[in-house]
């Protein structure tokens, strides 16, 4: 009898070969965790810095085009030249009482200041919104103007009759003058006040940039509060100033309460934003200075930031 040929014996992984290849695999699969994990915080940390340079690209593209409208006054720059301004400390009497005085007593009607502000704090009389908490050492920035186009009358607003030689204010909705093309028009007047509020509209303790804005409403002239966008934690200004009146350029940037001698003029603003994520970042510290304006400010917090400044020309100084 022939016998069968024996079966070769089958042999499993070793103790030792088993747990060589566990490693391995465990070592591979550890790599591409972390690398899933850094990619994820990367794209984290880049989708917030996006959205803070978005936050502040629209800031400045609301803040920017008001600036350089500054001191429009329709066919006119001249604010000596138009009937019914009032400074801000004569009573509220140049277009008698109503709500356009709302942030004080003539407040929206000083044209010959097309430029100011506050230093660090917030003066107006008009209550800081939502909460009525203003952000501390926050400046403020108003600008005073006409609208960028012609208007018809109306008796809901503030407005400028202007003629070349000539503008006259007026709420009544009756034009102290003909309105003829090219030769005379009538713009309604826009004031608008920039600051810092320590809450947002959707959410308390989320700073927001606001501002104060004399509107049209059913009852006459008032002032609304508009928030612009929330995120912005702090806002600095400073104005860069022509002594002498009629060059145009600015000699030299001082801060927004500075009181300026007769003639001076502002003819650029310097404008620091700073923008704070929604929420902190696990694992981040912002340790850095930021040095701007005249703020020295150590957050020493989780929440991301971005400092953007711009300096913004006054189209429309006499010099």
């Amino acid at each position: 009898m022939s016998s069968r040929p024996r079966a070769p014996r089958q042999r499993g992984f070793s103790m030792i070969e088993l747990m060589v290849a566990l490693v391995i695999g465990m070592v591979l699969i550890g790599g591409a965790v972390y690398v899933y994990a850094q990619s994820r915080s990367s794209y984290g940390v880049n989708e917030s810095v996006a959205r803070l340079q978005e936050s502040g690209r629209y800031a400045m593209s609301v803040i920017e085009p008001d600036i350089r409208m500054s001191s429009f006054y329709g066919l006119m720059n001249d604010p000596e030249l138009i009937v019914g301004r009032a400074a801000q400390d004569e009573g509220a009497s140049a277009l008698g009482t109503n709500n356009a005085h709302e942030c004080g007593d003539n407040f929206a009607l000083d044209l010959y200041t097309t430029v100011e502000g506050s230093d660090n704090e917030y003066t107006l009389e008009c209550a800081a919104g939502p909460s009525g908490n203003e952000q501390p050492e926050a400046d403020t920035l108003t600008i005073r103007r006409a609208s960028a186009n012609a208007t018809a009358e109306s008796d809901e607003t503030i407005q400028i009759w202007s003629s070349r030689t000539l503008g006259r204010l007026f709420s009544d909705g009756a034009a102290p003058g003909a309105v003829v093309a090219g030769s005379s028009q009538i713009n309604d007047l826009i004031v608008n006040t920039y600051y810092v509020s320590a809450d947002s509209d959707d959410r308390a303790g989320m700073p927001s940039l606001r501002r104060q804005s004399l509107v049209p409403t059913g009852a006459g002239p008032d002032f609304q509060d508009q928030e612009i966008i929330p995120g912005v934690e702090d806002f600095q200004v400073q104005l860069g100033v022509d002594p002498s009146g009629v060059a145009g350029d600015a000699v030299r940037y001082v801060d927004p309460d500075t009181v300026l001698p007769l003639g001076t003029q502002v003819v650029s603003v310097r404008v620091w934003l700073l923008i704070r994520a929604e929420a902190p970042e696990v694992g981040f510290v912002d340790g850095r200075t930021y040095t701007y304006g005249n703020r020295i400010y150590t957050p020493n917090d989780g929440f991301r930031r971005l400092l953007l400044t711009r300096t913004i020309q006054v189209r429309n100084s006499l010099g």
